[in-house]
């Protein structure tokens, strides 16, 4: 694992991996530890929407719906030209969901210099998604996020990314950058899936 891990790390540099899933596909768990794997920084749109709207006092996205494009421009992409990042290579979560976003989301890595290498698709069924959100909301141990409680609200977020991130997917599959993991597996499994096939992308640009 760690000869693995090195490798990818050699292929990486300052690049970003770019993760997406359905909601409960465990985007932000593998991603914080592939992160810390390869001594990366981890950036969640989720995390950085959420901490903006607190700090502005607006709401996008207690509905469930994805925040307008021109916001996401102005709250996200400047994290990609933070110098305290300027050094590490990112994984990022689900940075870029609306279809249209993928295009600005890679000229702005690019011109950071964290080069989009690899897109990760942790592939769940709408209904393992339920039962992890039927799970979760029983056990409250997703905070107090109301599109982790509410099941309209979870509705509209797997409508969402049906209509607007698939077709982000299949831009990045037309570039050979999308690897699809199957994300039904235990998070142990997933995350030694990555690794696996993160290896064999770099193992061949080395080739």
């Amino acid at each position: 694992m760690d000869d693995k891990l090195e490798t990818i790390k050699q292929w990486l540099g300052t690049g970003s991996i770019n993760i997406f899933g359905l909601p409960m596909s465990g985007k932000d768990t593998q991603g914080i530890k592939l992160a810390e794997a390869l001594g990366a920084k981890f950036l969640s749109s989720g995390i950085i929407i959420r901490a903006m709207e607190k700090e502005t006092h607006q709401n996008f996205s207690d509905s469930g719906a994805l925040i307008p494009t021109n916001i996401f421009y102005e709250w996200v992409l400047p994290y990609f030209e933070r110098p305290d990042l300027f050094k590490y290579p990112l994984i990022l979560s689900s940075i870029g969901r609306w279809s249209g976003e993928e295009h600005e989301v890679m000229n702005t890595a690019a011109g950071a210099g964290h080069n989009i290498k690899a897109v990760l698709h942790l592939k769940l069924t709408e209904s393992a998604a339920k039962t992890r959100f039927e799970a979760a909301k029983s056990l409250n141990d997703r905070g107090d996020r109301n599109d982790d409680k509410d099941p309209n609200v979870f509705a509209t977020r797997l409508k969402e990314f049906h209509d607007k991130t698939l077709p982000v997917l299949e831009t990045y599959k037309l570039l050979d950058l999308l690897i699809e993991i199957n994300g039904e597996q235990t998070r142990e499994a997933v995350f030694n899936e990555i690794v696996e096939k993160l290896y064999q992308v770099a193992s061949q640009s080395h080739a």
